[in-house]
C-alpha cells in the first residue's frame, strides 16, 4: 500500500510531507492503531496543507482497502470493495484507480482470501530466509556444506 501514498506529482503535497517529519509514518500506519495524539496531527496536515483534500482522499481508499480485507465474510467483502469503488471516484487519482483494477482482477483470490483466512504468509518468510542465507553463504565450494548450512539455519531459525 505504500504505493499509493508515495508517487505524487503534485509539488505541494511532496513539499508538506518534507515540511512536516514524522507524516509519511502516520499516512502508511493503520489508521486505528493510531493514538490520539499521532491522529490529531494527522488531522492537522489534511487541514491545513492538503486544501484540494486529494492526500485524505487517497488515504481514505488505503484504510478502506485495510477494511476490505479484515471482513469475515462475502457480503461484508462485497459492501467494503463498493465502499472503496466509491473512495476511488472520488480520489480520482491513477494509483487509485490502478489499485481498484487489481482489486477487481484479484476479487476471486480475495474471497478465498475471507472465507478460508488461508494466505502464503509462511511460504514467503521462508523463501525470504532461504535467499538471506544464500547471500551470506556465497563462496561455498563444496554443495554439501552449502545445503547443510541451509539445513542447520533453518533449524535454528524453527526451534527459536
Amino acid at each position: 500500500m505504500k504505493f499509493l501514498l508515495r508517487p505524487f506529482s503534485d509539488t505541494k503535497l511532496t513539499q508538506t510531507l518534507d515540511s512536516y517529519p514524522g507524516t509519511q509514518p502516520l499516512l502508511l500506519r493503520a489508521g486505528d492503531t493510531l493514538t490520539q495524539k499521532a491522529a490529531h496531527r494527522l488531522e492537522e496536515v489534511f487541514a491545513a496543507d492538503d486544501p484540494t483534500g486529494t492526500l485524505q482522499a487517497v488515504w481514505k481508499v488505503k484504510e478502506q482497502l485495510r477494511v476490505l480485507l479484515r471482513t469475515g465474510s462475502l457480503e461484508d467483502a462485497t459492501a467494503a470493495k463498493n465502499d472503496l469503488e466509491e473512495l476511488v471516484k472520488k480520489a480520482a487519482r491513477p494509483e487509485t484507480n490502478r489499485l481498484y483494477r487489481t482489486v477487481c482482477r484479484w476479487w476471486k483470490e480475495i474471497e478465498v482470501l475471507i472465507i478460508t483466512g488461508a494466505t502464503t504468509g509462511k511460504v514467503e518468510a521462508n523463501n525470504t530466509a532461504i535467499k538471506n542465507i544464500k547471500r551470506t553463504a556465497r563462496g561455498y565450494r563444496n554443495p554439501a556444506n552449502y545445503k547443510s548450512v541451509i539445513l542447520l539455519r533453518s533449524a535454528a531459525r524453527t526451534a527459536a
